[in-house]
C-alpha cells in the first residue's frame, strides 16, 4: 500500500475499494476470534477454553446474524437465515459438503504457505501442533451437538467419527473386532487421491495423526486407547490409506 493510500479517507474510496474494507473486516473477525480462543487455551486449558467459546460463540454468531440480516435485508428464523431452512435437504448437504472442502482447502493453504518460506519441517511442526488443538476442538463440539456423555465408550467414537469435517469429504470405514476394539480406515483421502492423481508419493501424514486421532478418541472418552495400523509413509494397500485401532480400556 503506498503512502498516499494510507493516508486517504474513507469517504475517498471507491466502489470496488470499500467493497475490500468490507471483506476485510470478515477476515479480521475471523482471526481475532481464533485469537480469543487460543489464547483461552493457552491460559485456562482445552476443556474451559470450548466452555467458554460455546457461550461466546452462539452470542458473536447471533449479533453478527442479527445485525447483518439488517443491513443486507435476509430474514432470520431462530436467529438462523430463513433461507437456509428452505433449501432442499440436496442443497443444504451440498452446501455442507462445499463448507467442508473449503476447510480442508483452509488447512491445506496455510501448510502450503508455512512450507513455501520456512520449509516442509517446520509446515509439518505447525501443522501437528495444530491438530493437537483442532482435534479435541472438534471432539468437543461433536460431543455437545449430539448430546454424548463424558465417557461416551466406543458407540460413541463411532458415532463422533462419522460427523467430522473429514467424514463429509473422505471415504472412511469401521470394522468391528470385538466388544472392546474397532478398526478405523481411510479407505479414500482426498489428498492422497489428489498426489497419486498427480504422480506424486503420499504425503507422509504419520506424524500428524499420531495427535491427530489419539486427541479425538481420548477426548471422546479418556479411557480409549489409539493405535496406529498404518499411515504414510507406512507401506499400505491399495484399499485405504490409513488404518487406526481404538481399544476401550477398562
Amino acid at each position: 500500500m503506498t503512502d498516499r493510500a494510507l493516508a486517504r479517507e474513507f469517504d475517498e474510496l471507491s466502489q470496488e475499494e470499500l467493497v475490500r474494507w468490507v471483506m476485510e473486516g470478515f477476515r479480521r473477525t475471523l482471526i481475532h476470534y481464533g485469537c480469543w480462543f487460543r489464547e483461552v487455551e493457552y491460559q485456562l486449558g482445552m476443556q474451559n477454553a470450548v466452555a467458554v467459546e460455546l457461550e461466546a460463540g452462539d452470542l458473536s454468531f447471533a449479533i453478527m446474524m442479527k445485525r447483518l440480516s439488517t443491513i443486507l435485508g435476509f430474514e432470520l428464523e431462530d436467529g438462523t437465515p430463513r433461507v437456509l431452512k428452505e433449501m432442499s435437504r440436496e442443497g443444504l448437504i451440498k452446501l455442507l459438503d462445499g463448507v467442508c472442502v473449503n476447510w480442508l482447502a483452509n488447512d491445506g493453504v496455510w501448510f502450503q504457505a508455512v512450507e513455501k518460506r520456512f520449509g516442509m519441517d517446520t509446515a509439518k511442526r505447525c501443522n501437528d501442533t495444530c491438530w493437537s488443538r483442532f482435534s479435541p476442538y472438534e471432539a468437543l463440539r461433536i460431543k455437545e451437538l449430539l448430546g454424548l456423555p463424558r465417557r461416551a465408550g466406543l458407540d460413541g467414537l463411532k458415532a463422533a467419527l462419522g460427523f467430522r469435517m473429514y467424514a463429509r469429504i473422505n471415504k472412511q470405514s469401521i470394522e468391528e473386532i470385538d466388544g472392546t476394539t474397532f478398526i478405523f480406515r481411510m479407505n479414500d483421502c482426498r489428498v492422497q487421491s489428489a498426489r497419486k492423481r498427480k504422480g506424486l508419493a503420499d504425503y507422509p501424514c504419520k506424524s500428524g495423526g499420531m495427535v491427530e486421532y489419539p486427541f479425538f478418541a481420548s477426548t471422546i472418552d479418556p479411557r480409549i486407547e489409539t493405535e496406529c495400523i498404518g499411515c504414510p509413509p507406512d507401506p499400505h494397500p491399495d484399499e485405504w490409506y490409513c488404518a487406526w485401532k481404538f481399544t476401550l480400556k477398562a
